[in-house]
């Protein structure tokens, strides 16, 4: 697929924005469900980006930063696979190679990531200057040009892929021998299954487990479509909530808070 001149600066941006968002973590731009989803708005292909962005989701919810360790890199991951699956043109059948290859460039978006952090420990010692001569207004400008690094660091590879164009990655995608699409499908759906057990395990208790039964089995029934499940979800959601509100003030009924709201009130009766 060809990209139009408003198309691919509106690419760009959303790649800059999701860079941003990757550090300043307000509007999420850089989650892969809304990334995607963005690049598949501006573009003309919003059904298989999407597709792409919830995939890549689940692999990302098991990402975080612990200590000194950088968790792979949600916004590139989810910028160029979108790229390369719109370039490559070939809709829903794209999506899984796409996932295959957003993984690695996760990874490798720590180069950059650890390449930008690396000047910004430079931009904060000249930002500590500013401070020592009282002038907010270098602070403010430092600041600013410290987190447009970070828009930096997804737009320069994003423009890259789109430098390249539809013709040279459609005919990367097609020169793949069939062995090696059907392994990275394997592997694709074997890292979603990896992210949702480390979803289910960080998750895991005996208050969320029969939640998670109840949606697993509904999840099965073919006729319910996705506004019918988040609408049980959200049902069970709000009846979850009184029920809680109930327990934290029926203590005086002689039962126990065991810190399980719900339990509480079935013991008292």
């Amino acid at each position: 697929m060809q990209l139009n001149a408003i198309q691919i600066v509106l690419v760009v941006l959303v790649s800059f924005l999701a860079g941003m968002e990757g550090i300043l973590d307000e509007f999420h731009f850089h989650q892969p469900v809304i990334a995607c989803t963005l690049i598949g708005l501006v573009t003309g292909n919003l059904v298989p980006c999407l597709i792409l962005g919830g995939s890549l989701q689940m692999i990302a919810l098991g990402w975080a930063n612990i200590g000194a360790a950088v968790a792979p890199d949600a916004a590139l991951a989810s910028v160029a696979s979108a790229i390369i699956l719109v370039l490559g043109g070939e809709g829903k059948a794209g999506v899984t190679s796409a996932i295959a290859i957003a993984v690695p460039l996760a990874v490798a978006g720590l180069l950059l990531t650890i390449i930008v952090r690396t000047i910004t420990t430079g931009i904060v010692h000249i930002m500590d200057k500013a401070a020592e001569e009282g002038s907010f207004r270098k602070i403010e400008l430092w600041q600013i040009i410290a987190i447009c690094l970070q828009g930096v660091r997804i737009a320069i590879p994003a423009a890259m892929i789109l430098a390249v164009g539809a013709g040279p990655v459609r005919g990367m995608l097609q020169a793949m021998p069939t062995w090696l699409t059907d392994g990275l499908a394997v592997g694709g759906g074997m890292v979603v299954a990896v992210g949702y057990a480390m979803v289910i395990n960080m998750m895991a208790s005996k208050e969320v487990w029969p939640f998670f039964a109840i949606g697993f089995v509904l999840a099965t029934v073919t006729q319910l479509t996705l506004i019918a499940l988040g609408t049980i979800g959200i049902s069970l959601a709000l009846i979850y909530l009184t029920l809680s509100k109930s327990g934290g003030s029926n203590n005086g009924g002689g039962g126990s808070n065991t810190g399980d709201p719900v339990g509480d009130i079935i013991d008292n009766y």
